[in-house]
């Protein structure tokens, strides 16, 4: 019987890396066809497109296509076969060069942005608008202006018409401590110095107020036929029991009251210092005519 030879033994080489390791090797399946594609699916798909196609569509999607498209038109040169292109190759254009002389180094060389206009108006119609409006601006702002100015010009008038009012009426109390004798509350009121009169009048006004508010509440709180040992004459006309002696109006105070107050004013100004040496602005009173020291019988005067 013969005998197998045994392979000599010895250290085992490793295998080369570059070898392929089909142990761990993956195939890949072969990619399955597409699926036929059913009489159903197919008649419900081109239903669908139908229906896309006849969808009408909305203003929007009109306007981004439009825009699209015009887009698409301006951004495409113009080709060689166009009519357009062929009229200006004979008249010496070529593409990417301006139009007009090869001198002029203001021409265009890219064309002009279109404009689109979406409203009913004219040429010229925006411009138009733009002048109204901006003539409705200016004539608003002038307005304003005018209407500040006036308000202003109006409170400052007003301001210094109450204070020559307020200055009227100091001097007339002035003049009254002046020319008041003891015992001049009972002097009748149109026997008093002209320039003075007003304040004897609105006393006498306020008292005869005063009295009256006070009666009416008496008069309220107690019987028509109560007789009161304590009234005087005052309080029987008060309660209507004896007529009330009405003064004459004074037509000679409402004329002097009625005149501008800086002319009431020039008129007690000039009376202090005629009649009694006294400045009304320098506060003082002086012990001749000549009043040495006074700038003037005017307030600018004494600034």
């Amino acid at each position: 019987m013969a005998k197998i030879a045994s392979p000599p033994l010895g250290p085992v080489e490793p295998a080369p890396e570059d070898l392929d390791d089909y142990m761990s090797m993956t195939i890949a399946e072969p990619p399955k066809s597409a699926e036929k594609e059913t009489y159903t699916q197919r008649r419900i798909r081109k239903q669908r497109q139908a229906d896309a196609r006849s969808r009408p569509k909305s203003k929007a999607e009109l306007a981004a296509a439009a825009h699209a498209a015009r887009d698409d038109a301006l951004s495409t040169a113009l080709p060689s076969t166009s009519k357009g292109f062929q009229m200006m190759a004979k008249l010496g254009f070529k593409p990417g060069a301006a139009l007009g002389a090869s001198s002029n180094p203001n021409a265009r060389t890219e064309p002009l942005n279109i404009a689109v206009k979406e409203d009913r108006g004219g040429v010229g119609m925006q411009s138009e608008k733009k002048r109204k409006f901006r003539e409705e601006v200016e004539g608003v702002e002038k307005k304003q202006k005018a209407e500040e100015g006036g308000y202003r010009e109006r409170v400052g008038r007003e301001r210094e018409e109450k204070r020559i009012e307020g200055l009227f009426w100091g001097a007339m109390r002035l003049l009254e401590g002046l020319e008041l004798p003891e015992g001049g509350d009972e002097v009748p009121a149109n026997k008093v110095n002209l320039l003075w009169r007003g304040l004897v009048r609105e006393r006498q006004e306020k008292e005869r107020e005063r009295r009256a508010r006070y009666d009416l509440a008496r008069s309220l709180s107690r019987s028509a036929a109560y007789e009161d040992p304590e009234e005087d004459e005052y309080d029987r006309q008060a309660l209507g029991k004896e007529v009330e002696e009405v003064e004459d109006e004074d037509e000679e105070l409402d004329e002097f009251l009625g005149l501008e107050g800086e002319e009431r004013l020039r008129t007690l100004v000039e009376y202090l210092r005629q009649e009694h040496r006294y400045c009304f602005w320098c506060k003082f009173r002086y012990e001749d005519e000549k009043m040495e020291g006074c700038p003037g019988w005017k307030e600018d005067d004494h600034d």
